[in-house]
């Protein structure tokens, strides 16, 4: 254990490598496209009034739900790839994780205006628009679902890479059969959390004001965002209610069934005395309609994908990651064209960034260490309380069955819609938005541990709960023996979430504006929210890079090595020593 301890946390390593500094570069070479692209977008954008009427809330959950399903069938799709390159791969891993580590750190806000200005510059603008919504919803979602996976995929235990070894599994049936059930609970999990993250920055993405442009969308977010603006509080406890409804629908229309069928894929010896229940998957498990889709359709189908992926890939035996190859000539020769293209680029970003002054920047640098406590104080008061909850929940099926959806909504509602009516009252108490703004970035933090506690309490097998009260071990014993270790790599996962989710509510959490009134506090989200109203470009690049390097530095120094822990340990992340 001592052993495993000091080669995750071997301080000889350098924290930062080749590597990461071309990640930097990519990041600043983008953003200063963007801003590039963005001086041609046009000057002066109105977006279509958003109604406040009751009648319009039907039509705008349609649409703000369309495009929450959008986005999050585009962050499965980066989830189930990513994460198998990642895991799967070890020298497209040294490249892919770091660089996720740079995506999740990177303010949403903050890369919204380049986005949505990048893309009117070069697209219809309505377009232009729904696609920028799109694409931000799947940047609040998407990392969490990555880092999950990933997570399983380092975890599988060594007994089931064995058994696909012995059947001689091709790539794409061990992916179908073992890698995909097994991290199937913490992947609905981190699910459930993504589209909780999506509604929270949904009234971000449909209406944004960059300057003189006004960008915006019919949908629950414009509504409530609209409905904060003007201070209308009967117009937020509507949109809210309309919200909470569509949150309970899609729990137990899409949600609990999904768990319900998950539940099949847990690894245990002995079933659970209270397996998951819905009842909509029951109505579904007896459809004959379905039953006929299935047989006459969906079966083929998969036969057929399975058929055509057998002839792509062939049989082999492999119990640990593939060994890559040397790269080709050309692909050298198209990294260093793509890497002097980058340093280009990166050389007149930081032309833009030489406009800053020296007060500037340390004004910069005070913003980001003031943001940084805020962030550890969320951090910390988040872990308090979600380990505890989280494993009631998860532990206990009748506490489930109740505190599962209303968890899901609490974590759904915007924050960020209420939130200008409670800083009010607490700007008068404490005189400061200080104390607010902490409360806000716990808002957008804690739901990512607590889903991440939940989804490992629930993935524990029932033979080893039988196990530990067979053997009489209670209390702090069995915290330590059992429960601890099986969530350690699902805490890791949450925290490395929760901090990007700390970070990225900063921009909402210490620059607030409600019925013509602004309050900011010292910090890099509050500068970033600044330099986006007042399109301070190089203010906005150099506040956001900033924030990406403190970040990234975090998760480089501490959890990606934290991280190696699970790694060499047993399935549930670490072998106890007695």
């Amino acid at each position: 254990m001592r052993r495993r301890f000091e080669l995750a946390f071997n301080l000889t390593r350098p924290a930062f490598t080749v590597g990461d500094g071309l990640i930097l570069l990519l990041v600043a070479a983008l953003l200063y496209i963007g801003v590039r692209l963005a001086v041609n977008a046009p000057a002066s954008v109105a977006g279509p009034t958003i109604s406040l009427s009751p009648s319009a809330l039907p039509w705008y959950a349609f649409l703000s739900t369309g495009r929450m399903a959008i986005a999050y069938l585009f962050s499965l799709l980066f989830t189930l790839g990513y994460g198998y390159l990642a895991a799967r791969n070890r020298t497209a891993e040294k490249v892919l994780m770091p660089l996720l580590d740079v995506l999740q750190s990177v303010p949403i806000l903050s890369f919204l205006p380049v986005v949505l200005l990048s893309l009117t510059a070069i697209l219809p603008q309505r377009f232009a628009i729904e696609l920028s919504a799109i694409i931000l919803i799947v940047t609040s979602q998407a990392w969490n679902m990555t880092y999950s996976f990933y997570q399983s995929m380092k975890t599988i235990p060594t007994e089931l890479r064995e058994a696909s070894a012995i059947f001689r599994l091709n790539s794409w049936l061990r992916f179908k059969t073992m890698e995909v059930p097994f991290a199937a609970m913490g992947l609905i999990w981190n699910s459930m959390m993504s589209w909780a993250g999506g509604w929270f920055f949904l009234m971000a993405s449909e209406i944004f004001t960059v300057g003189s442009r006004d960008f915006r969308l019919p949908g629950l977010g414009s509504y409530l965002q609209t409905a904060a603006n003007q201070g209308n509080i009967p117009a937020i406890l509507l949109g809210l209610a309309t919200l909470v409804l569509v949150i309970i629908l899609l729990d137990q229309l899409v949600w609990r069934p999904i768990l319900t069928w998950a539940n099949k894929f847990k690894v245990e010896m002995v079933e659970s005395d209270t397996p998951p229940e819905s009842w909509f998957y029951d109505v579904l498990s007896r459809s004959w309609l379905l039953e006929q889709f299935s047989r006459k359709f969906w079966h083929p189908l998969t036969e057929r994908i399975d058929a055509f992926m057998a002839r792509r890939f062939k049989a082999e035996q492999l119990i640990g990651p593939k060994a890559s190859g040397h790269p080709s000539v050309a692909a050298i020769l198209i990294s260093i064209a793509v890497i002097l293209g980058l340093i280009y680029l990166a050389i007149q970003a930081i032309g833009l960034l030489a406009t800053l002054s020296l007060a500037e920047w340390l004004h910069i640098a005070g913003g980001v260490l003031a943001t940084l406590i805020r962030v550890a104080i969320a951090l910390a008061i988040a872990l308090a309380w979600t380990v505890p909850v989280g494993v009631a929940i998860g532990s206990s099926r009748r506490l489930a069955n109740v505190l599962q959806p209303i968890v899901q909504v609490v974590a759904s509602i915007p924050a960020t819609a209420l939130f200008p009516v409670i800083v009010l009252a607490l700007i008068h108490i404490t005189g400061s938005l200080d104390v607010p703004a902490v409360i806000l970035m716990l808002l957008g933090t804690q739901w990512y541990l607590l889903f991440n506690v939940i989804a490992g309490t629930s993935a524990i097998p029932q033979d080893l709960n039988y196990t530990t009260e067979l053997l009489q071990v209670k209390s702090w014993s069995r915290w330590r023996t059992l429960v601890l270790p099986a969530l350690f790599p699902y805490l890791i996962t949450g925290m490395i979430t929760a901090g990007g989710g700390a970070w990225n509510a900063s921009i909402v959490a210490e620059y607030i504006h409600f019925g013509g009134q602004t309050f900011s506090a010292i910090g890099v989200g509050a500068l970033i929210a600044e330099a986006t109203s007042s399109g301070s470009y190089a203010q906005l690049l150099g506040s956001t890079l900033a924030l990406i390097f403190t970040a990234r530095t975090i998760n480089r120094v501490v959890w990606r090595r934290v991280y190696k822990v699970p790694e060499e340990g047993c399935w549930m992340g670490w072998r106890v020593a007695h």
